[in-house]
């Protein structure tokens, strides 16, 4: 058994099958491997790795077990799916997952190949647990699956936590234990027990609180969207030799060199590393966008973004469109158990609708522009798009709010 100090869960014990997966090169990996992405140009301290946060989920999967009365092998498929459930993660965790989607088939989640071959397909067979199985369970599959991936998953409970903690922010704190300790199956589900459905609604309100503060804040998503298109440039780089599949097996270190080292990816690069982020000059709310774009596919994001860059005869690579899907909340299928009636919480809880609304009115579209040009960029956008927004009020920067913003919160 193995003693690991967590900055979250204090001490966490790490054996078995998990103790024997720890070192393989697949989970070592996760420690080259930025939670949040980059966030961290926001919030300085959001430099945990998703090998902190596997521990995390691993020790919250050992506590649910237990108290679940679940033993031997079963437990074990369970806790090499904890550990191992990020292994699919590319270079700064989600940022680039849609980019890789599009050309490989695959998320995250996808883990099936990895787990069959190199050191932890042996270390799996040696613990007489079939990689195929353990893969489901972090795809949610089956009845153990959901304590991986699902509603109530422990995946959800430790980044939550994890992510407040590392960022300063106390949105995202939750009563994990309790959580932990009320999880049961009804019918094969996966519930919170009796009186639990405020302990339900922590969890819905902590993500809702956390989207707008720290996922999606506004510096965030340009560093993303901008991360995204050097990445993009990059597979594009007939000199650079990286296709998608290399890509998601990248570290954010190895990403970082490549993106460097490329002709093609270097002015991004540079922009990245000395945090010299492109600016908003378009900023519009859902009802201020027609349907057509909000449903557009990748290559009619990009048509959009060349027309912006013809309107005003720059340099397309100077314009990014960032159109968040529309808003969900996944967390409102949560089920509780009600008079003993197992109910979702979103029939159950007066807060979903409040927190629907308060999403809906949170979500923005986005186009991004160094700062010289973001006037400009910002009125054919608004044309091009079809905006329903006035022209002298394409940007918040009319009378310096944006600036004064940047420079507080960032």
């Amino acid at each position: 058994m193995k003693t690991i100090k967590d900055s979250v869960h204090d001490h966490i014990q790490v054996d078995g099958v998990a103790r024997a997966l720890l070192d393989t090169p697949e989970v070592q990996r996760l420690r080259r491997i930025a939670q949040l992405g980059t966030v961290s140009l926001v919030y300085p301290s959001a430099n945990h790795t998703r090998f902190e946060h596997s521990l995390g989920v691993y020790h919250l999967a050992c506590e649910a077990l237990e108290q679940l009365g679940v033993e031997g092998k079963q437990a074990e498929r369970v806790h090499a799916a904890a550990i191992l459930h990020d292994v699919g993660h590319g270079p700064f965790s989600h940022n680039l997952e849609s980019l890789t989607h599009r050309r490989t088939g695959r998320y995250h989640d996808d883990v099936g190949r990895l787990l069959a071959d190199g050191q932890v397909g042996d270390v799996l067979r040696e613990h007489d647990l079939e990689p195929e199985v353990v893969a489901g369970l972090v795809a949610g599959e089956g009845r153990f699956g959901q304590l991986v991936s699902g509603e109530l998953d422990v995946d959800r409970m430790d980044y939550l936590v994890r992510d407040a903690h590392h960022t300063g922010v106390p949105y995202g704190t939750i009563d994990h234990g309790r959580l932990v300790r009320e999880l049961t199956f009804t019918d094969d589900e996966l519930v919170l027990d009796e009186g639990n459905v405020q302990a339900a609604e922590s969890l819905l309100v902590a993500r809702a609180l956390m989207n707008p503060t720290v996922y999606s804040h506004s510096v965030a998503r340009i560093s993303k969207a901008m991360l995204r298109r050097a990445a993009e440039r990059l597979l594009e780089a007939p000199t650079a030799g990286i296709d998608a599949e290399t890509l998601q097996r990248m570290d954010d270190y190895d990403l970082t060199v490549a993106l460097r080292n490329c002709e093609a990816t270097s002015a991004f690069s540079r922009r990245l590393d000395h945090r010299d982020l492109f600016k908003r000059a378009v900023w519009a709310e859902i009802d201020d966008v027609p349907g057509g774009i909000i449903e557009a596919d990748h290559e009619s994001i990009r048509e959009f973004e060349r027309e912006i860059a013809d309107r005003v005869s720059v340099d397309p690579a100077h314009v990014i469109l960032d159109v968040p899907s529309r808003p969900s909340m996944t967390e409102s299928t949560t089920r509780v158990l009600v008079n003993g009636e197992m109910r979702r919480l979103g029939e159950q809880s007066p807060l979903v609708e409040a927190l629907r609304a308060a999403q809906y009115s949170q979500w923005r579209l986005g186009v991004y522009s160094p700062a010289e040009l973001r006037d400009r960029v910002g009125r054919a956008a608004v044309d091009v798009l079809g905006l329903d927004i006035d022209g002298a009020l394409v940007t918040e920067v009319r009378d310096g709010l944006e600036t004064t913003l940047d420079e507080f919160v960032d």
